[in-house]
């Protein structure tokens, strides 16, 4: 299964030479860190998704000696790999230019992450392909585009919540938070699981 989470590096030599680029062009546009965090932590996974959807890799990696199981495992801890790598490899950029950042901003970027990849990586498996990493991409730039206004509503008008996320310590926030898009996480992974276990290629 080692092999599998792999390939995907092996597959985006190209696109890897953009990555630190990547990274330093939302850094000098002095994004806040937590979006730093989860655009980089997205690259390699979603560009893998792309690279499967467009060569059609399934039915390759339908031929290989590993069970279906293995293959959406693959998928889902080297997610969790390469964003750890990801944030890794941002907060080494943000430190070096003098850019500051909290252990928070990881937080929050890493549970943003994983709850995005959560609800986005079944459509992978769900619908037929060709279209599906535009529809992701789109979506993701819809919901950071609303996402603010969205949180400023709920700040606003869901008064008790508000009083209730108030009176929580920020560590037991951001820890509470960072759990449950884990647990949204291998819901997903189960989910998907069940849908690829029953997919024809």
């Amino acid at each position: 299964m080692f092999n599998l989470i792999r390939r995907d590096v092996i597959l985006q030599k190209r696109q890897l030479l953009f990555f630190i680029p990547f990274i330093l062009f939302f850094i000098f546009m002095n994004s806040h860190p937590i979006m730093t965090f989860l655009v980089a932590s997205i690259f390699i996974p979603f560009n893998a998704y792309a690279y499967d959807e467009k060569a059609e890799t399934n039915v390759l990696l339908n031929s290989l000696p590993y069970t279906r199981k293995e293959i959406i495992a693959s998928r889902y801890l080297g997610a969790v790999l390469y964003m750890i790598l990801a944030i890794s490899l941002s907060s080494l950029a943000l430190f070096l230019l003098d850019k500051p950042f909290t252990m928070r901003d990881m937080a929050i970027g890493s549970g943003l992450f994983l709850t995005f990849s959560a609800f986005t990586f079944p459509l992978f498996y769900i619908f037929k392909q060709g279209y599906i990493f535009t529809i992701v991409l789109i979506s993701f730039l819809v919901l950071a585009g609303i996402g603010p206004s969205i949180l400023n509503y709920v700040g606003k008008y869901l008064t008790p919540l508000s009083q209730f996320l108030a009176n929580l310590s920020g560590e037991t926030l951001y820890i509470g938070a960072l759990l449950s898009a884990l647990i949204v996480y291998c819901l997903s992974w189960g989910f998907s699981q069940k849908i690829y276990q029953r997919k024809a290629f």
